[in-house]
């Protein structure tokens, strides 16, 4: 666990009109700028989002809604990632790679519960995969997928002791876990994962099932899909 994505804080229970102090640990939520240097000797730097999220991995998470806001193709256009601060880091690209900004089209701040909110217009939210049309033959039975909830939750460390974040996970086609992501953002997470599979160069993640903590919603499908990912499961849990 990330020490940084949780507080401990001394607080007060209430239960049947008894009031007690007690410790307690909660999940951390923390604004991250995210800011891409590109051009000619990096000549242009330019601010791309804002978003609230669990402090940790803050690498990935940058690479990974880069990737799949479509602003970058893979992680061999990256350069350098830089943590200037607690909450700013600085994705710089290779002088002879072009950034698609015409996919950053958004007002700036997207909050923790929402990954399209912020986004300036219909266009900005119609990235398109890559791996479309990569071919698959991919043939699972339906047992596979009851286990898959019960690894989600022994590897949520940060949901188990404050019970306050999402996750997403990646298993194999056996149902071998993989790696997991937790964010107070499930977009956040899901962007964590994926940005772990861009700076190794796993694309397209076309052999791996994903699943999601919570509901599946348009931009995690929509992110999805920009990684290869064929099968995406929801945690009922």
């Amino acid at each position: 666990m990330d020490s940084t994505s949780v507080a401990h804080m001394n607080i007060r229970k209430v239960s049947a009109g008894v009031c007690i102090d007690a410790a307690d640990e909660l999940a951390i939520e923390e604004p991250l700028a995210i800011q891409l240097m590109h051009g000619l000797k990096g000549s242009e730097i330019q601010n791309i989002s804002v978003t609230m999220r669990t402090p940790g991995n803050d690498e990935e998470l940058a690479i990974g809604f880069l990737f799949t806001e479509g602003i970058i193709r893979n992680g061999r256009q990256v350069k350098d990632v830089r943590i200037i601060d607690d909450n700013n880091v600085l994705v710089s690209l290779f002088e002879d790679q072009q950034p698609m900004l015409r996919n950053a089209e958004r007002n700036f701040y997207t909050t923790s519960s929402c990954g399209v909110c912020g986004k300036s217009s219909i266009d900005a939210i119609k990235t398109v995969s890559q791996y479309n049309d990569v071919f698959d033959d991919i043939h699972l039975g339906p047992n596979l997928f009851y286990h898959l909830e019960d690894t989600l939750r022994k590897k949520q460390a940060i949901f188990e002791s404050t019970g306050g974040l999402h996750a997403s996970a990646l298993f194999d086609h056996d149902g071998n876990f993989i790696m997991l992501r937790e964010d107070v953002g499930r977009h956040n997470a899901l962007d964590k994962l994926i940005g772990v599979a861009v700076k190794e160069d796993h694309l397209p993640l076309t052999n791996s099932i994903l699943l999601l903590s919570g509901r599946a919603s348009f931009e995690l499908i929509q992110k999805a899909s920009m990684a290869g990912i064929k099968i995406i499961a929801e945690s009922c849990l």
